[in-house]
């Protein structure tokens, strides 16, 4: 295989933001910052990424919207470019992955919670369809309940 073939699998720029749902702007500061390399680069500067790229940025997209810094990003993502030693090298990819399953595990327990809050607003609501009060922009009849007396789980609260 030549270098030619190997360049007609690589993805310009503008179709690697588009395949990988970012923008252009992303992929330089991602660059610039360490996270994202280009595969290569073409005699007039374009960049080129391979297709298994795509797959490293949405990484790097779930691990940011998971609470992990940029910074932090790089440390677990950067392992291939580190020069390791084989064992070192997995060592590191399994570090990442276990901190990516760490913040996912977080993640469930939080969605856990919300899913009580509003198991807790849903059980509430029932009291309110036989209540003949009606909460309005002007008054707060309902909180704390004009049927038990007890405040509003925060979800109803929220709405009422």
């Amino acid at each position: 295989m030549t270098e030619e073939d190997d360049e007609k699998k690589l993805l310009k720029i503008g179709d690697f933001a588009q395949r990988a749902g970012t923008n252009l702007r992303t992929l330089r500061y991602y660059e610039e910052i360490g996270i994202l390399r280009p595969a290569s680069r073409s005699k007039g500067g374009f960049r080129y990424y391979r297709e298994s790229d795509v797959n490293r940025l949405r990484l790097v997209q779930t691990m940011q919207d998971l609470g992990l810094s940029l910074e932090r990003i790089g440390e677990l993502i950067n392992t291939r470019d580190r020069g390791l030693p084989h064992a070192e090298f997995v060592k590191g990819v399994r570090q990442a992955l276990l901190e990516e399953d760490r913040l996912l595990e977080e993640r469930l327990r939080a969605v856990e919670v919300q899913r009580q809050h509003v198991a807790e607003a849903l059980a509430k609501l029932r009291d309110c369809e036989r209540c003949p009060q009606h909460p309005g922009p002007h008054n707060n009849f309902c909180d704390p309940c004009s049927v038990d007396g007890a405040p509003l789980p925060q979800d109803l609260s929220a709405l009422f």
